[in-house]
This record gives C-alpha cells, structure tokens and sequence, in this order.
C-alpha cells in the first residue's frame, strides 16, 4: 500500500517532523514521504509541526491529482480528518483549540471491505489496516493519549481522491 517503510516514517518524523498528515498524504497519493517533504514544507508545515484542513487542501493543489472535499462522509478512496472528543468539542469553545485534538488518515473502500492508512500502524509493514480493528484497538489507543478526552471521535472532513488505475 505505501511507498514507505517504518524506517522511512521514523527518519522524517526525526528530520522534519512528519507525522499523520504528511504520512496519510503519501499512501493515499502513492508517494514516498521524501516526495511529500517540499510539499508540506511549501503549505506550512515547517515549524507548525501538524496539518490543518487548508493545509492539506494546498498539499493536494501542489500534487496535483483529481481530488474533492465531501464534507464527513467515508470516501471510497481519500483522506479523512478525525477529531478526537473531549472537553474541547463542547459547545461555546472555540473550533481552533480543536485542532490539536485531530487525526489524519487514508482511507479505502475494496470489493468486500474496508481499510485505512495511518502512520501509527507502520509497525505492520504498510500502515494499513480493516477500519473496523482502526475503530476497535487503533482509534481508542490514540484517544487515549489525550488527557480528559471522552474516547469519542467523529470524522471532521473527508476528501475523495482519484484513485490510482489499476493494471489489468
């Protein structure tokens, strides 16, 4: 699925900072994170260290692939932007203290299931796995890194790719 290693994601974590965003951008576009690097540095990313919704937009622009935004729904291959709930979601608080409370992934729907991306997953050679063990063991062990968040998430924003032709 990705054009990357752990090994790979762990040099650009440890060079650049890489991380959900730039890593969910690279599998789901089929670039490597050295490929991904200028381009996240051009939209930002330096310095700031995450990837926010305008960002990846830019991010997609510069790639250059067909791509849209379709508001929260699943796409059937794409990127998908994940809040993770807590004391921050409540209403009367500001969006922006959500940011940082947010995840990047990829996702895919196949003939019979349905898979994500995220870079926290590398340790099994791809980064991919069945949305339904992301939703069960991956999502809530992520969530749990938050202090005071419920364990909830929701899907911020989702954005539908042109995905890769097929041989055959």
């Amino acid at each position: 699925m990705t054009r990357f290693t752990i090994h790979d994601a762990d040099r650009a974590h440890d060079e650049w900072g890489a991380n959900c965003g730039p890593g969910a951008l690279a599998a789901i576009m089929d670039m490597t994170l050295d490929e991904v690097k200028p381009i996240m540095l051009a939209v930002g990313f330096e310095g700031r260290r995450y990837t926010n919704p305008a960002m990846m937009n830019a991010a997609l622009r510069i790639v250059g692939k067909p791509w849209r935004k379709i508001g929260a729904n699943w796409p059937d291959y794409g990127l998908v932007r994940v809040q993770w709930e807590g004391p921050w979601t409540q209403p009367g608080v500001p969006m922006a203290a959500r940011y940082r409370y947010t995840h990047w992934i990829g996702h895919f729907q196949g003939r019979t299931s349905r898979g994500v991306f995220d870079i926290n997953c590398m340790n099994n050679g791809t980064g991919g796995c069945a949305l339904a063990d992301w939703e069960r063991v991956i999502a809530p062990l992520l969530c749990a890194n938050y202090p005071r968040a419920t364990g909830g998430w929701h899907v911020t924003h989702a954005i539908e790719v042109e995905r890769k032709a097929e041989a055959g």
